[in-house]
């Protein structure tokens, strides 16, 4: 019998405290845990269209991401299936960027989409805040979070073993969580809304 292919997904960015919620899951997922062949693990970031191909590859889509579901900051919730598309989001980070939901449409639209999706979406305390982590409230529900999407592949057959050593990284060894909250500057040497310059207006112009 032909194995599901099974994609777990981490959608976000990083650089924008609560927003890497998903990217941390993945982190995570692919240090602590081994699977067989059929599961891929992927930190999709902000990729957008680029991720087509890989949901239309996939039978079972599993997505963590930070969700605005106007609850109490730090509440996880798991959204199935036909109502996956609604939630897809916190935040999107530009006018260029391919929101999830452009993803899922563009895949059932070549009528290559996953049989059996789940979102686990936990709700940020902090988005704004460029060059920040996970808050305390939202880095706890990390663990929390992959504990849901095991169970929910057990009835696939997928079997989460534990790591044995050290694996590769998802994504650049500068960007994973103890380095990438270690190495940030202080607030007097980066600033962490934009361009000061541009931010307290222009002085001295000549009118």
């Amino acid at each position: 019998m032909n194995q599901k292919q099974i994609l777990i997904l981490g959608i976000g960015n990083v650089l924008w405290a609560d927003e890497g919620f998903g990217v941390r899951c993945v982190e995570a997922l692919n240090q602590n845990y081994e699977f067989g062949d059929n599961v891929k693990i992927m930190d999709g970031g902000t990729q957008g269209i680029y991720l087509v191909q890989h949901v239309q590859e996939a039978d079972v889509l599993v997505v963590f991401d930070a969700i605005d579901y106007g609850l109490k900051p730090g509440t996880l919730k798991q959204i199935y299936n036909d109502d996956v598309p609604k939630f897809m989001g916190a935040k999107q980070m530009s006018l260029h960027q391919t929101g999830f939901q452009e993803v899922l449409a563009m895949a059932e639209f070549t009528g290559n989409y996953p049989a059996d999706l789940l979102l686990v979406g936990c709700q940020p305390v902090e988005l704004e805040d460029f060059g920040g982590s996970l808050r305390a409230e939202v880095k706890a529900q990390v663990q929390p979070a992959i504990d849901i999407a095991l169970e929910y592949l057990k009835q696939f057959g997928v079997e989460a073993r534990p790591a044995n050593g050290q694996k590769q990284a998802l994504s650049p060894d500068q960007l994973n969580l103890s380095d990438y909250e270690q190495g940030r500057p202080d607030e007097d040497a980066a600033c962490r809304t934009g361009d000061i310059r541009v931010i307290g207006g222009a002085t001295g112009s000549s009118k």
